[in-house]
């Protein structure tokens, strides 16, 4: 049947939507792309608070400064509506100790927020601007921050504990097992109650990366700043979860540290999850990857054990 004017430019305009569409489509790939290779973890909290439908189950309650340098920031968070003081999470971000904004993690803080806590996530100076031990001294400055102010904002900075992933599970370790660090802002170690790594690095000398070289390789004495030197039987309890398929960050760290633990007259085993890379551990806090639960399911309970009204200061088992 032949083509009328009429029909030929409704079809041309078809063909146009088509290609439009298909343009669409592509510029939408790369720009994808571009935002996971220059800030893969905003994306992810993006995504998180899209399918959560917004931030309207959380309240910010603090955005402050606990130092001078911009990077010493931090955001707490409770869920909203939340009564009376509240357990606290302190969530310590990574980023190879060169890159990470506690901003871009606050699906952290949608996700536990949900379970009853409250979430205080703190930022540190960064490579090259600061070495070891900077972000031990500002992760203490912080916790600092939480005992002294966290009760204004709906928390009880009694019942503490610390998280972290990758960098941040090396600064939380740290910080629990090494008194000097909380020692130097005026802290006992019995505010930690306990403390999850999720693919933290605890023993990796020599230094043979960029980023253990760029942050630790001036250190004088390479041994302190591993955490496994400072393994102590009295130390808070530990749960170290890390994937069978990190790469990055080896299974050997978590199970080094557990053996020497265990050593110590504290046995402690560290959950090996099948399958999960170093990037898919944390992926599993937001939406949609939360639908592989096995390291939530991991960590709720040990923070609701660890945070419990009734548990001493130092809860000796893990």
């Amino acid at each position: 049947m032949a083509r009328t004017g009429k029909g030929r430019l409704r079809m041309g305009w078809i063909g146009w939507t088509a290609v439009t569409l298909v343009l669409l489509g592509v510029l939408a790939v790369f720009t994808v792309r571009h935002a996971l290779a220059t800030n893969a973890v905003a994306v992810l909290d993006g995504t998180d608070k899209l399918l959560h439908g917004g931030d309207g189950a959380i309240r910010l309650v603090a955005d402050v400064h606990y130092g001078k340098d911009p990077a010493q920031k931090l955001e707490m968070f409770v869920p909203q509506g939340a009564k009376g003081a509240l357990p606290i999470v302190v969530f310590i971000h990574g980023g190879s100790w060169a890159t990470g904004d506690p901003h871009d993690y606050r699906f952290i803080a949608r996700t536990l927020c949900a379970q009853g806590y409250a979430v205080v996530m703190p930022g540190y100076r960064l490579y090259p601007q600061a070495r070891f031990p900077a972000m031990l001294e500002d992760g203490a400055a912080a916790l600092r921050w939480v005992h002294d102010n966290a009760a204004k904002f709906g928390g009880d900075p009694t019942r503490m504990a610390l998280m972290g992933h990758s960098a941040g599970a090396y600064n939380a370790v740290m910080l629990t097992l090494d008194r000097q660090w909380l020692a130097g802002v005026g802290l006992d170690d019995g505010v930690i109650r306990g403390t999850v790594s999720l693919a933290g690095p605890f023993d990796f000398l020599p230094f043979d990366t960029d980023a253990t070289i760029d942050s630790f390789g001036q250190a004088p004495d390479p041994a302190a700043t591993q955490p496994i030197t400072f393994a102590r039987a009295d130390a808070p309890p530990l749960l170290l979860v890390t994937g069978d398929a990190d790469t990055r960050v080896k299974p050997r760290n978590s199970k080094a540290l557990a053996q020497r633990l265990t050593a110590l007259g504290v046995p402690t085993t560290p959950i090996l999850l099948e399958g999960v890379t170093h990037e898919g551990i944390i992926m599993q806090f937001a939406r949609p990857f939360s639908r592989d639960s096995r390291a939530i399911d991991a960590v709720l309970p040990f923070l609701a054990n660890v945070t419990a009204p009734s548990v001493a200061v130092h809860a000796g088992g893990r």
